[in-house]
């Protein structure tokens, strides 16, 4: 069974994902807008992802005893300053919601909640693996000026990305 404090703390990360899965529909309309239908794909892709981490996150709680409480989502931006912008938030994001699953496992530890932390590792290892990606594309799209020919063919390999439901492993 859940402390309540961690089941708190579980249902607040809920809504950080589904914030972040928003955020990233945002950037991919965004990025439909200015041609850019790979990168629009990868956002995609991304939401995808979000939504099935809160699923993970809500199941869990189901599953620990827990009672899921969903709250509004905050509004997310609706334009950037191009794509290396578009990347930049999202690195920087990316290291916000690590920010936050390394806050959860600290509560899990404080909490020795045990089963939480076994849980929870799976995100810290997530995360490493999103931000290591957002930073190569970044690093690409810097190398190209986020213009161009260069620009052309990164897109064209964003576009070839397809949604693998990485909370179904294991």
């Amino acid at each position: 069974m859940l402390t309540k404090r961690m089941e708190i703390e579980l249902n607040k990360q809920i809504n950080a994902e589904y914030w972040s899965a928003y955020f990233y529909l945002s950037m991919s309309a965004y990025l439909e807008e200015k041609g850019l239908a790979g990168a629009a794909n990868w956002m995609r892709i991304q939401y995808q992802e979000e939504i099935s981490h809160a699923l993970k996150f809500f199941d869990y709680v189901v599953e620990r005893g827990g009672k899921v409480r969903l709250q509004p989502i905050d509004e997310v931006p609706h334009s950037w300053n191009g794509i290396i912008d578009i990347f930049e938030e999202t690195l920087k994001h990316e290291q916000k919601v690590t920010s936050l699953i390394n806050s959860l496992m600290d509560i899990a530890i404080e909490e020795r909640d045990h089963a939480a932390k076994s849980f929870l590792q799976w995100y810290v290892d997530e995360q490493v693996e999103e931000e290591s990606g957002v930073q190569t594309l970044l690093d690409q799209l810097n190398m190209v000026e986020g213009k161009g020919n260069g620009l052309f063919l990164i897109d064209k390999d964003l576009g070839q990305r397809v949604f693998v439901d990485a909370t179904k492993k294991d």
